[in-house]
């Protein structure tokens, strides 16, 4: 004689059970592409770098130190930030040129070409740097900062790396 099982179901458990059980697959399959979709963006680590163009290359006279200010636009998940750069292009040659960052490598404060003083000059805590970006004098633990360059067809480009 089989022995009768003491855990019965009803039928009516039966098809509770089932439902509930495909219910919650369906769900699974429907909620978890969403929540992927609605969280991912703010997951995403953000790195670009572009080539920026800034313009002719005669546009820049040779020896000195001409501002350049460019904006880009970046997009973190449903955040839309346009961010100001400012650089000194410095034309060494007829198709040469170094690009210099505008921001002091002390605190991050904006330097300024002082053509009556040959240097770039910091407001903040009295930061000097030569022309050709080396540190003449102030708390700036380094050079500033200079971008990778490419001249194409006359037009000068900078490597610009963010994130």
């Amino acid at each position: 004689m089989a022995k009768r099982s003491r855990y019965r179901l009803s039928r009516r458990e039966f098809v509770n059970l089932v439902v509930g059980a495909l219910g919650g697959i369906m769900g699974a399959v429907v909620g978890i592409p969403i929540i992927g979709y609605l969280v991912s963006p703010a997951l995403r680590a953000q790195k670009s770098d572009a080539w920026i163009p800034l313009g002719p290359l005669e546009n820049y006279p040779i020896d000195v130190p001409t501002a350049f200010n460019f904006t880009r636009t970046k997009v973190h998940g449903w955040e839309r930030t346009v961010s100001s750069y400012g650089v000194y292009v410095l034309r060494t040659a007829e198709d040469q040129a170094k690009v210099f960052s505008n921001v002091c490598t002390h605190l991050s404060c904006r330097v300024k070409w002082r053509e009556d003083l040959g240097q770039y000059a910091c407001p903040c805590h009295d930061g000097s740097f030569a022309k050709n970006g080396d540190v003449i004098s102030g708390p700036p633990p380094r050079p500033l900062d200079q971008y990778e360059t490419k001249v194409e067809d006359g037009k000068l480009f900078i490597h610009f790396v963010e994130g």
